[in-house]
């Protein structure tokens, strides 16, 4: 009884390893993608380009701008003269923020009244505007706290008080903030998406282009023996390209593994019987291989930006957070970033690897009752 599925799996390895070329997309390429998406995804601020238009050339003014450069995340690109350089700047891009000091920012501050800076802020990209804009708020506070203990000091002749209340941030998980470290296990999930979603829609679509699918047809195999010779090869595949690609992440990015990785594999497994039966899904109704591809892709964006990979679930409207429930991409997420930051195990994530295993059953359900040995 299994010969005709240990056959079919012979010829489906056979078909997928001999091309050196796709061995090298199977295995090499998610390596680099990994690397590329490493560096590329992140949501971290740092070297902002600033444009200074100091008016009033103060001691005061030099040391508020030696306070930005100093804090590491400023870097001073130009000195405008007026405003309509600085505007220049701002509109080609060549300054991601604008510091204006006013004419009587010095006078002000020594004659003990407010003084005023503006920062002026290229908001295209409204994330890393707020941002900039936090940084330079905590850079203005600290130097404001300082002028007012020293002014204190001057007029009482007393240590300035200690603070009414003192709140002390510390990052449970993730200790250092990096954005890296959040992403990139997000990536993992997302490249295993986009290589098991292409590879297992192009499987049944290709034997009707070649012709090979007529011998199916008379063959003994059942329609269960089919789709499963066509998964196992591309869960074993999606394995290998998670083995290597978390060796990657956490050698080279150094993103921490504080969980299970038998529970990592056992959420891989469940996840690959998501992707892949919607990839065989898409092979059963798709006539071409062209047009299996487009209809990946298809269901790709959507899976990407319904899942909370780059946008909040929670900030999605009603209608909208109903349909990520039934995204394997979103379960998925959850269980990657709580076995490599959090160090969590079945009892926090079974209702994730629960709903992977029902997502799962009803793709591969789905395939295997679409799949018909006829020409149709």
């Amino acid at each position: 009884m299994l010969d005709p599925l240990r056959a079919m799996l012979k010829k489906e390895f056979v078909q997928a390893l001999r091309d050196p070329r796709m061995r090298a997309v199977l295995l090499v390429v998610p390596v680099i993608q990994v690397l590329v998406f490493g560096y590329a995804v992140t949501t971290d601020v740092r070297d902002v380009r600033l444009a200074v238009l100091d008016l009033d050339r103060s001691p005061e003014s030099r040391e508020i701008l030696s306070r930005f450069t100093g804090a590491g995340y400023f870097r001073v690109v130009a000195l405008p003269v007026d405003d309509g350089e600085l505007r220049a700047l701002l509109d080609r891009g060549r300054a991601r923020a604008a510091l204006v000091v006013d004419r009587s920012f010095g006078a002000d501050l020594r004659g003990g009244r407010t003084a005023t800076a503006q920062l002026l802020l290229d908001g295209t990209d409204s994330n890393s505007a707020s941002l900039v804009a936090g940084y330079a708020s905590r850079i203005a506070g600290e130097w404001s706290r300082e002028i007012l203990a020293a002014r204190f000091a001057r007029a009482t002749g007393l240590p300035p008080p200690p603070a009414a209340v003192t709140v002390e941030a510390r990052a449970w998980f993730n200790e250092n903030l990096e954005s890296r470290s959040y992403f990139v296990p997000g990536v993992i999930a997302l490249l295993l998406m986009v290589t098991t979603l292409l590879l297992s829609s192009m499987a049944i679509v290709r034997e009707k282009e070649s012709g090979t699918i007529e011998q199916v047809m008379v063959t003994p195999i059942r329609r269960w023996e089919f789709v499963l010779g066509k998964t196992l090869p591309f869960v074993l595949i999606g394995y290998l390209n998670v083995s290597l690609v978390t060796t990657a992440a956490v050698l080279w990015f150094r993103v921490p593994v504080r969980g299970s990785l038998l529970l990592l594999a056992a959420a891989t497994g469940l996840y690959l019987m998501s992707l892949l039966g919607a990839g065989l899904f898409v092979s059963t109704v798709s006539r071409t291989q062209q047009q299996a591809m487009m209809t990946t892709f298809f269901f790709t964006m959507p899976f990407l930006l319904l899942s909370g990979f780059i946008y909040p679930i929670a900030n999605m409207p009603a209608p909208v957070r109903a349909l990520t429930y039934l995204n394997p991409l979103r379960y998925v997420l959850v269980v990657v970033r709580g076995i490599f930051l959090k160090g969590v195990g079945l009892p926090i994530l079974w209702p994730q690897l629960l709903a992977l295993a029902l997502l799962g059953v009803a793709a591969l359900g789905l395939a295997v009752l679409r799949f018909r040995k006829t020409m149709r």
